[in-house]
């Protein structure tokens, strides 16, 4: 009967899923089919073999207890993650201003993991309560537990760290994915988290793995904490003769032109000097950070070609004065 239970609820779930939330209920069907037909089937062996006096039926009676502890606990963990693949489809990240997007993609995914961890313990310890012999030690241990749990938190102490710190970040929206982060002088976007470590990716398609307590206890730059929205810099050495006002006109040409500056803001001016040259900054700001690399480049590059033909003379030159 139990069979023929969930076998008749597979086929009516691909039923309706053929004419409405099919992407929905086939993900369901193919995730939690097998553990929901597992639990119906222990639960009715169960059921059967209940409250038995003989002792070989009560053996396998429990037998069958622990089994349906583990297979609904298995169902739960499945169904967890059909619901994060349905949360995660309606929270996509192309979009322009995908901030709050990231913020809860970050924060189910790491409550999914949490929840499953969560539900994997309970199950554990469900199972070995059962015993009443490990019910009898545990209650002793439970009685004596200075030194021993001294001893134990001593060790989970860095695990314990990273899970904490993995939830700080997920609750306190300081770092989300896809964020762009400069971690160990290097630039990238968060490509993973998990309660314990972060993933970014590079720019150079390297991964660096960092434990979650680094981004608690070590200042990172997030460019993208507020906004995608970044300032780009570019710097150019110039001759002391050379003119700013051409230059000026020039850089504001080249930035007003350029598909990839996203009409906020931008400037020139001398920032500095040296003993041979003075210093020229271009500010221009882009949409995001990808964008804002291409435009300084595109700036640096047609700036410098600009200046060598026509105004060659205010390029960087070594002078010598005869004694």
């Amino acid at each position: 009967a139990a069979l023929a239970v969930g076998w008749f609820v597979g086929w009516a779930v691909r039923f309706v899923a053929r004419r409405k939330y099919k992407r929905t209920l086939t993900d369901l069907h193919q995730h939690c089919h097998k553990p929901f037909v597992s639990v119906l089937v222990v639960a009715a062996d169960y059921a059967v073999l209940y409250d038995s006096e003989d002792k070989v039926v009560a053996g396998v009676e429990h037998a069958f207890l622990l089994v349906l502890i583990a297979v609904a606990a298995w169902l739960v963990v499945r169904f967890l993650f059909v619901i994060e693949d349905f949360a995660l489809e309606r929270l996509r990240l192309d979009v322009p201003d995908n901030r709050r997007v990231r913020k809860l993609r970050t924060q189910v995914t790491l409550i999914r993991r949490l929840t499953a961890a969560i539900v994997t313990i309970l199950a554990l310890a469900s199972m070995f309560m059962t015993f009443a012999q490990l019910r009898t030690l545990g209650a002793s241990l439970l009685a004596s537990a200075g030194v021993v749990g001294v001893i134990a938190g001593l060790a989970a102490q860095t695990t314990l760290t990273n899970v904490f710190a993995g939830m700080q970040l997920a609750l306190t929206d300081s770092l989300r994915y896809d964020d762009v982060v400069v971690v160990e002088n290097e630039w990238g976007r968060v490509e993973e988290m998990t309660l314990t470590y972060v993933v970014v990716r590079l720019w150079d398609e390297r991964r660096l793995v960092l434990p979650t307590t680094y981004f608690t206890k070590t200042p990172f730059q997030n460019w993208t904490r507020n906004e995608t929205a970044v300032l780009g810099t570019v710097l150019i050495h110039l001759d002391y003769r050379a003119p700013i006002e051409p230059i000026r006109a020039e850089a504001q040409r080249l930035v007003e032109a350029s598909p990839l500056w996203d009409r906020r803001d931008w400037v020139l001016q001398v920032v500095d000097t040296t003993p041979h040259t003075k210093v020229v900054r271009v500010l221009a700001s882009a949409a995001d950070a990808p964008s804002s690399w291409d435009l300084r480049c595109e700036i640096r590059e047609k700036l410098i070609d600009f200046i060598s033909e026509n105004h060659p003379d205010s390029l960087p030159q070594a002078r010598y004065s005869p004694p």
